[in-house]
Parts: C-alpha cells; sequence; structure tokens
C-alpha cells in the first residue's frame, strides 16, 4: 500500500450529475405540527373553525370567520429525543433548539353596503412547515464492510479514469469526473485512491474487488443536520351572506438545509490491507417554492364544515456537497483522499404532492367545541425535474413504487370556563412508504390553555409525536439500516391581540 496524503488549498466549484434520494423527496414533501399554542393545543383540527392565524394557513377561508383585525405571534421551545440501534448497538441522542412558531396578521374590512358580501380578510402569515435539527451517533459491529458501497460505484469504470496522469492531482481528477462523468465516478475514485478497492487480477478488466477482507467490523456512524422549511402566506378572504366563507392563499415556500455525516470503519480480519476507514460528506441545500390553497367553511346550526385543497409546491433547489475518505493500514500506512471540491449540482426543480383536506366541527354554544379534520396526501406523486434526466427518470420509477399516499387524521376539542380555555388533540398521520417501516405511522396528542384579557389572549400549548424510521446507512453497498425512535416534544407560547 502507498503512504501518501494529499494536502489541498484551493477549492473547485464544478457541475456535475446529482444523486438525489427518497430521502430528499421526503424530507421536502413532509411537514410537522406547528403554529400557534391554540392551533397546536388542538393537534391542528382547525379547516371547519377559523378565526386562528395558523387555521388560515390550512384553510385560507380561516380569515374571513375573524370578527376584526388580529396578530399573532408564537415561540416555540423543540425537544427531539433518539433512540437510535445499528447493528446491536443502541445509543440515546436529544437536541433541542427554540424557534418561531408563527409570526401574522389579518386585517377586516367589513362591508358597511347593504350586501350579501359581508366583508373582505387580507392577511400576511409565516409559519415553520419542518424543522431539520437533528444530531446523533450510534455504533455497532457487523459483517459487512463499506467497501461494497464504493465496489458498486467502480465495477466497469475504466482504470486509467481512476489513476492521475502526470502532473494531475487528486483534486484535478476528481473535478474532472465530477464534470463528465458523474457522483458515481467520484465514489470510485475515492475508493481507488484510498485503497479499499483495487483492480480484481482474478477478473476481466476494469473489475474490482476489495482490499478489506471478510470479518468482523466496528463500525459508527454521527450525522448532524440543521435548517428549516418555511412558508410565508398572502392571504384573501371574504363571507358571503351569514353561514359561508372563502379564501385563497399564495404561499411562498423556503428551505434553508444543511447536513453532515462521518462513518468510521475497523477491522482486524486476516488478511485485510487496509483496517481502518473514515469516511464523511457535507450537503447543503437552498431553494424556494410557490402553492396555492384554496378553502371554504360553511355553517349549520352549531355544525361547521371545511374544505381544502392545497396544490402541489413547485420548488426549485440547489445542492453543494463535499466529502473525504481516509483509511490506514495494519503498518500504520496512512492514506488522506481529501479532495477539497465543492460538487456545485445542477439546479433541480421538486414537484411535491398536493393535498385535499374536509373538516367537520360542532359547536357547544359558547362553550366548548369538538372538530376533526381528515387529509390525504399521495407521496408517490412527488417528481424531480428535468423528467428527461435520467437519473431523475430512475428516481421517479422509485418513488412511484415505493411511496403512497398517506391519510392525516386530526382531533381536537375545546372547553371555556369564563375567560379561561382548556384544549386538547390527537392525530394520527400514516407512513408515506408502501413497506410502512423506512417511516413509520406517528401517533401525536396534545393539550393546551389560553385565557382572555380582552384584546390580548395568551396561549401555551404542549404536544409530542412518535414514530419509528429505518434508515439504510448509504443507498448502495452498505444498507444495513440505522433504527430510530424518535419522541417530538414542543412548547408553544403564542400572543394575539384584536383590534
Amino acid at each position: 500500500m502507498k503512504n501518501f496524503a494529499l494536502l489541498l488549498i484551493t477549492i473547485f466549484s464544478l457541475q456535475l450529475t446529482s444523486a438525489q434520494t427518497l430521502n430528499d423527496a421526503y424530507r421536502y414533501s413532509s411537514s410537522e405540527l406547528d403554529g400557534t399554542a391554540r392551533f397546536v393545543g388542538m393537534s391542528g383540527a382547525f379547516g371547519a373553525l377559523g378565526g386562528d392565524m395558523s387555521a388560515v394557513s390550512i384553510n385560507p377561508a380561516s380569515s374571513a370567520v375573524f370578527l376584526s383585525s388580529n396578530f399573532t405571534g408564537s415561540m416555540v421551545y423543540r425537544n427531539n429525543d433518539y433512540s437510535n440501534s445499528f447493528n446491536g448497538g443502541l445509543d440515546q441522542n436529544e437536541d433541542s433548539n427554540f424557534d418561531i412558531g408563527n409570526l401574522g396578521g389579518v386585517f377586516i374590512f367589513n362591508n358597511t353596503d347593504d350586501s350579501n358580501w359581508k366583508k373582505i380578510s387580507l392577511g400576511l402569515n409565516f409559519n415553520t412547515v419542518n424543522d431539520y435539527d437533528e444530531s446523533f451517533s450510534v455504533r455497532g459491529n457487523s459483517n459487512s464492510s463499506i467497501d461494497q458501497y464504493f465496489l458498486n460505484f467502480a465495477q466497469d469504470v475504466p482504470l486509467d479514469l481512476l489513476q492521475t496522469q502526470s502532473g494531475e492531482s487528486i483534486a484535478e481528477l476528481y473535478q474532472f469526473l465530477g464534470e463528465n462523468y458523474g457522483f458515481g465516478y467520484q465514489q470510485a475514485l475515492l475508493g481507488f485512491q484510498g485503497y479499499l478497492i483495487d483492480v480484481d487480477p482474478a477478473s476481466s478488466q476494469n473489475q474490482y474487488s476489495s482490499l478489506i477482507a471478510p470479518g468482523n467490523f466496528d463500525q459508527s456512524y454521527s450525522k448532524y443536520a440543521t435548517g428549516i422549511n418555511g412558508k410565508l402566506t398572502f392571504n384573501v378572504g371574504t363571507q358571503y351572506k351569514e353561514n359561508l366563507y372563502l379564501g385563497l392563499n399564495l404561499n411562498s415556500h423556503f428551505i434553508n438545509y444543511e447536513s453532515s455525516f462521518d462513518f468510521s470503519e475497523f477491522n482486524n480480519n486476516s488478511g485485510s490491507e487496509t483496517t481502518e476507514v473514515y469516511f464523511g460528506n457535507s450537503l447543503a441545500a437552498n431553494g424556494e417554492g410557490f402553492s396555492f390553497q384554496l378553502g371554504g367553511i360553511t355553517k349549520f346550526d352549531n355544525f361547521r364544515i371545511g374544505a381544502t385543497y392545497d396544490s402541489p409546491i413547485w420548488f426549485t433547489i440547489r445542492e453543494e456537497t463535499s466529502e473525504y475518505l481516509e483509511s490506514n493500514s495494519s503498518l500504520d500506512e496512512y492514506v488522506v483522499v481529501a479532495p477539497n471540491v465543492i460538487n456545485i449540482y445542477p439546479e433541480y426543480t421538486l414537484r411535491t404532492p398536493g393535498q385535499v383536506t374536509g373538516s367537520l366541527a360542532y359547536l357547544f354554544g359558547t362553550t366548548g367545541l369538538i372538530s376533526f379534520d381528515y387529509s390525504l396526501k399521495d407521496y408517490s406523486n412527488t417528481k424531480f425535474r428535468p423528467e428527461n434526466d435520467l437519473d431523475f427518470q430512475d428516481l421517479n420509477a422509485q418513488i412511484s413504487s415505493e411511496m403512497k399516499a398517506s391519510s392525516t387524521y386530526k382531533l381536537g376539542a375545546e372547553y371555556r370556563i369564563s375567560k379561561v380555555s382548556l384544549r386538547g388533540g390527537y392525530r394520527y398521520v400514516e407512513s408515506p412508504y408502501e413497506n410502512e417501516t423506512t417511516i413509520g405511522n406517528l401517533t401525536g396528542y396534545s393539550a393546551g390553555l389560553g385565557y382572555n384579557f380582552g384584546n390580548i389572549n395568551i396561549d401555551l400549548a404542549y404536544s409530542n409525536a412518535e414514530y419509528d424510521s429505518q434508515t439504510p446507512v448509504f443507498n448502495t453497498g452498505l444498507t444495513t439500516p440505522i433504527y430510530a425512535q424518535k419522541d417530538l416534544s414542543k412548547v408553544i407560547l403564542s400572543v394575539s391581540f384584536g383590534l
């Protein structure tokens, strides 16, 4: 084994074929329960009620239910507990943060003329859709090595493409492969130059074998992620006669997401030329999107009925990655393959699935209410574009076969005692995956209370959601899953005031 280190000070930018996955499709299409404390305290079952700024984000007719102009701001404390298992190892991890749940207001313009159109409402609201903060570490023992990841990419790659030419650096070759051949060839280069794989002497040309012998492997995986998926809503609503409310939302979406992982593997297997492997990758993604919503609420005596259509979100996303590989041998021959190249992927578009929601509520006079929302969202309709890209064609076919329609059930209740309101809620979200294990079904509970000071309301809520997931370490080669039990808790404080 050669002993060398690549010390590079120049950082390149390049464009290459990207490597999106089902994880990206789910990440940018899913949402958490977030918003005002009243909304969260009733588990978001607000589609037939309105009169709340976060309700506007799920049914645009909700703004017209307000009797007067109203403004609301909410702060969220978010705590995520993970119980992770990997190849027999068990680790507990926890992270927490503060964030804005919602910030917005609605202006009510009453019609003083003798008209069936009673009012017009204009609203502006920011709502957090998803918080991507996550950090965990897992460790375990396996009989599968990371060498298979690199072998899967390397087979049939011409050997001369993985060898530097006279005067050429690893960084220059890595950049060349990215610009001309794509992500897979870069992975093959890392494995070959990092002495995890080599040309197979017993096979035909451009076939490779591992320099890591079979046996037992001590492996660890750490991930860190941060970012947010936010939605800014421009709303217009109206009231027709006494019992019909209609609304339209025009939504501007933004995504900021950063993540990194570090993987390590150790072995003392007989015949292994490489005994230590360290592999890491970082990703930065940002994007913006557009969607619209149409909604209506009608009331019959004490009943309220609501319906909403959410269009797909049309995202434009840009991504950058960088990676490194280090290895060591039993003779302590340390190798560093750190190209220090920033891979700038071509801008792509993502169409998330649309959603339909039906809602029903019953009001017990002025003392209480109970409400129910049902939503259907077909994740198999998620599309990466341009669709003439062969990689995106394969990924879209995979999405169509491995993802499915997901139903969401929300139940909420509120009881008023003078100026105090007591709230509770329950929600159940079906897995969007056909196997129902990649992401499992979600079960959530919530509770809250509020106090009315007249023109000012202060509300407090607590919510908890639990679900399981199984995520492969890598999408090819080493696909051993990381099993996670996730417990997400939130405390929300809201202040609202009317004019």
